[in-house]
This record gives C-alpha cells, sequence and structure tokens, in this order.
C-alpha cells in the first residue's frame, strides 16, 4: 500500500535563539537574562516573556533536572505576530500540571503564573526522553 504524507512547514521565525543551559540555579537565572537581552536587541517588550522564561526554566532546574544534562532555551519570533518561549528538559515522565497550593505554600504557582501571563501555553512531547513546555506571547493586538 502506498501512502503519502503531506507535512506543512512552518515559516522560518524572523528570529530565533537558542541556548543549553545547566539545571541549576544559575542556569535559570542565565535563562532569564539572555532572554530579556535578546528581546530588548529585537526591539521587543520583555516584561511577561521574562517572568514566563524564569517560571519554566525554575520548573526544568526543580522538575525536569537529570544529573548532567542541559536544558534548552528557545526563543522565536514568527513574522512579529508573536513570541515562542520554549524550554525542553530530560524528563518527559513529569509532565507539569498547574497546581492549587496552599494559600500560604512557598512553591507551586510557577504555572499559574504562566497561564496568567501567556496567550497560550502547552507542552510537547518527545523526541523520548524530552519534553518542551512552550507559552507563546501575541505582539500584535
Amino acid at each position: 500500500m502506498n501512502s503519502e504524507t503531506v507535512r506543512t512547514r512552518r515559516p522560518a521565525p524572523a528570529w530565533e535563539f537558542t541556548v543549553l543551559l545547566s539545571p541549576t540555579r544559575r542556569g535559570a537565572r542565565l535563562a532569564r537574562l539572555l532572554a530579556t537581552a535578546h528581546l530588548a536587541a529585537w526591539g521587543l517588550p520583555s516584561e511577561r516573556a521574562a517572568h514566563i522564561v524564569a517560571e519554566l526554566a525554575t520548573n526544568a532546574m526543580v522538575h525536569g533536572r537529570v544529573p548532567g544534562r542541559d536544558f534548552r532555551l528557545r526563543l522565536a519570533v514568527h513574522h512579529g505576530e508573536h513570541l515562542r518561549i520554549e524550554v525542553t528538559d530530560t524528563r518527559s515522565e513529569r509532565l507539569p500540571a498547574p497546581l492549587s497550593p496552599a494559600d500560604d505554600a512557598e512553591s507551586g504557582r510557577g504555572l499559574l503564573i504562566v497561564e496568567a501571563l501567556a496567550d497560550r501555553w502547552g507542552v510537547a512531547p518527545g523526541p523520548f526522553p524530552r519534553k518542551t513546555v512552550w507559552a507563546e506571547l501575541d505582539l500584535v493586538p
């Protein structure tokens, strides 16, 4: 049987930045600093994006850490319409889900913050053993 797969190619992003970082506090802090610097160089607002990067990078450090394996930060702007933030780690068996922490809890609100700041967000599994948590910000009202 012949089968033909039709793939639609997404257009290449206008701007893109990718970096591997250690799953440490320093790596998470560097992710936020690098995101802020690149967004400023691209002339884009960075406050919401910086918060999202900080939360996703911290989650990669806390929940996605595997000794000896880095996490990846990727920023991409598609035709000036939206910014896509991706953080990929190597713990595909630990899928993120927003929690409802107790009022006095000191953690557990990261994805709630991402959900509040992003226009869209989600998780893309694979390839094994990786997963990518992504968020998008619309740049055009």
